[in-house]
């Protein structure tokens, strides 16, 4: 068997080592665990007010695209920092580039502002 064989085998070792340890506790803690089930343990709690009605509501996807506006620039963080680190070797064509992306993004930016996504109500 090779190196590079042996030291997978190592990490799949130690990865069955870790799945067997997690399984091995949850069990132990299933038999060791009081059980005792009633009706007020399977009722929904809301803030200490007795829950009223269904648990179906609708929500507005304005939050959802908020959201997803989040990621996207969260995205775009990750994507500027390797950038920022090899500037100097990219010289003008990496600022550029990077000008480009920042560009295409403060239009999504502005799109989205335009639209009335950014208002929380």
């Amino acid at each position: 068997m090779s190196e590079f064989l042996r030291e997978y085998l190592l990490v799949l070792l130690f990865a069955l080592l870790g799945v067997a340890a997690v399984g091995g506790l949850i069990g132990l803690a299933s038999l060791l665990r009081p059980n005792r089930p009633s009706q007020g343990k399977v009722k929904n709690y809301e803030s200490g007010v007795n829950p009223t009605g269904t648990g179906w509501s609708q929500s507005q996807i304005r939050y959802y695209i908020f959201a997803l506006l989040f990621v996207m620039f969260d995205v775009e963080a990750v994507f500027i920092f390797p950038w920022a680190v090899r500037l100097e070797e990219l010289g003008y064509f990496g600022l550029g580039e990077m000008v480009i992306f920042i560009f295409i993004l403060t239009l999504g930016l502005v799109y989205a502002w335009r639209k009335g996504v950014l208002r929380w109500v």
